[in-house]
């Protein structure tokens, strides 16, 4: 068995400020771990350089047909999951543009797989898997920063020619060294000793929150602070598209609702319909001569 070093790790360094944690009444606790929480952002807000660039190059491949492939195991493979699978509802991607890879497979989603974030070889063979190649972005995400399975993915990818970003929660790590940006948020000793689950999740969610978010507006599917390309698929999200167009347009939701219908539910096809008094086809026209940007769309003549 390989013995593994972990003195040398933040996430992994007890917290002095939290040394006596059993013994604190629960308002106590619960109020000593909202203020180590808040340190979170703080530590994310010295890494927006680096996550800008990132989202800048994620966005130029995704433009090209490129996938976003988040690759991590145990809490940060689930959050790289969770990432992913909300990205169809919200921007309409295809279920195979923004993928999540999990150490274990789809069964380490709802419990741990004992072994698994220990094989380089496995990340290999579940790129390997997905055809991974030039136009796509390889994630490796790892709290730790030494994940094999993560590096596993990271190297693959390398030798496939795709983008490689890593998104970890220490200082100088292999994870970090082996991915072309690096994204490295300090969130410090957790509460729970050892537990990244805590204050690491937190900072990495905070930051694949920004990489899908921040891609697809660079996408064009956003207008304003609207998600203008949702999947209308419920009704929460029905009355949500009607309340959209209605924004976007200067309309009632009567109006809205009668537009989106004219259009068959595309609320970018409905604003831009609405805005410029014309019909449908009209709109996509112009929405696909402008890359569906429905601020470019609007100004056309």
């Amino acid at each position: 068995m390989t013995r593994i070093d972990l003195s040398q790790l933040t996430t992994e360094a007890r917290n002095p400020r939290t040394m006596q944690l059993d013994a604190l009444s629960t308002l106590e606790l619960v109020a000593v771990m909202n203020d180590e929480d808040r340190q979170v952002a703080e530590a994310v807000r010295h890494e927006l350089p680096r996550i800008a660039a990132a989202i800048d190059a994620i966005a130029g491949r995704m433009h090209k047909g490129g996938r976003l492939v988040y690759c991590g195991a145990g809490t940060s493979g689930r959050l790289g999951v969770l990432d992913a699978v909300e990205c169809a509802p919200t921007f309409s991607a295809s279920p195979e543009q923004v993928l999540g890879l999990i150490a274990g497979g789809h069964g380490a989603i709802h419990k741990a797989v004992e072994g698994a974030e220990d094989s380089e070889a496995l990340a290999a063979a579940d790129l390997r898997a997905l055809g991974i190649g030039p136009k796509d972005i390889v994630v490796g995400i790892a709290a730790s920063g030494r994940t094999p399975y993560v590096l596993g993915a990271l190297h693959t990818a390398k030798v496939a020619g795709a983008l490689t970003v890593a998104v970890v929660c220490n200082r100088g790590s292999a994870v970090a060294a082996a991915a072309q940006l690096p994204i490295e948020v300090v969130s410090g000793p957790e509460v729970l000793t050892g537990s990244t689950r805590l204050k690491a999740g937190t900072a990495t969610k905070m930051v694949l929150n920004m990489l899908s978010t921040g891609a697809f507006i660079r996408l064009n599917k956003v207008y304003g602070n609207l998600m203008v390309d949702l999947q209308a698929t419920n009704d929460k999200l029905k009355a949500r598209a009607v309340r959209i167009v209605a924004e976007a347009a200067g309309c009632d939701a009567a109006t809205a609702a009668a537009v989106l219908l004219r259009c068959d539910g595309e609320v970018k096809a409905a604003i831009v319909a609405q805005q410029k008094h014309t019909e449908p086809h009209v709109a996509r026209t112009l929405l696909f001569t402008h890359d569906g940007s429905v601020r470019a769309a609007l100004a056309a003549p």
